[in-house]
């Protein structure tokens, strides 16, 4: 059975447009990860609270709300470096930002050419990845 690629409205369109400009599905994507990983008793104040702290952040250009912090950086780093080199593989590196959720993050990395990205470059691409993805909204450039 085939499937037929069906062409959106300009309503859907519009509806993807803004979706995409405001960062909804971030937003979203960014409570329900709060949501699971803290498990509040009182999940609406939580995502109030929650959202408090993005438009602060948004305002300050700081402390973003985010499940992971540089202790889960540095023990996923760790994993993937138990014999402690201080350097992981440039795939161990862009499979390590994926499982973070990081999007965007630079595909070539100090010591890519070398297929070593020492643990400062993964930490700084990883905190900076998680800023975009956990701020669900546009972040100025740093």
């Amino acid at each position: 059975m085939a499937t037929e690629s069906k062409e959106l409205g300009p309503r859907e369109t519009e509806a993807h447009e803004y979706m995409e400009k405001h960062r909804i599905l971030e937003l979203f994507n960014n409570l329900t990860t709060q949501l699971i990983y803290n498990r509040p008793d009182d999940p609406k104040k939580f995502t109030i609270e929650v959202l408090e702290r993005l438009m602060n952040a948004r305002t300050a250009h700081r402390e973003y709300p985010c499940v992971f912090d540089d202790s889960n950086i540095t023990s996923l780093f760790g994993m993937l470096d138990p014999t402690q080199t201080g350097y992981v593989s440039y795939q161990q590196y862009a499979e390590a930002m994926t499982t973070l959720g990081v999007k965007n993050y630079d595909e070539e990395p100090d010591g890519k050419d070398i297929d070593r990205i020492q643990y400062d470059v993964f930490m700084a691409e990883a905190r900076k990845g998680l800023i975009q993805a956990s701020a669900t909204f546009a972040v100025p450039s740093q």
